[in-house]
């Protein structure tokens, strides 16, 4: 099933809506701790490695754990897309089939030096910074590994 593409806004009304809908932000664990969706949990597609980032080998586990029900409604975000896009494509694979892919993400998505989707921050939708043991990213993987 393909991986529907919502902006922001979009993302927002469809999550309201939808029972039981969760907000995957897919940034790594310094960018949640930075800002993010109200309501969203950490699971990060890509990891620091050395010198660079490197996905994140436990990244389909974890949500495999953390996410069983594969008709849940997911809205996978990152920065401004791209992420959160490959995100929702290896889900899909998994057989993951009410998936959503927020266009421009938490910051914004632009092409060329232009702003071409507003992100969530800039739609004024509802941002949180709190990072505690049921959403981080460090919490929801002790859990999945026990």
């Amino acid at each position: 099933m393909a991986v529907k593409q919502l902006e922001p806004g979009e993302a927002k009304a469809a999550m309201d809506e939808a029972e039981n809908s969760v907000y995957l932000d897919v940034r790594t664990e310094m960018e949640f701790a930075q800002g993010h969706p109200e309501g969203a949990i950490n699971i990060p597609i890509a990891v620091p490695g050395p010198g660079s980032m490197v996905p994140n080998p436990d990244f389909l586990n974890v949500v495999q754990k953390t996410l069983p029900d594969k008709e849940q409604p997911i809205f996978c975000g990152c920065q401004s897309g791209m992420r959160s896009q490959m995100a929702a494509d290896l889900m899909a694979r998994l057989g993951y089939s009410n998936l959503a892919n927020v266009q421009g993400g938490f910051g914004g998505k632009v092409e060329n030096g232009v702003l071409v989707v507003v992100g969530w921050r800039d739609s004024n939708l509802p941002v949180e910074t709190d990072v505690n043991n049921s959403n981080s990213y460090a919490g929801i993987k002790a859990r999945a590994e026990s």
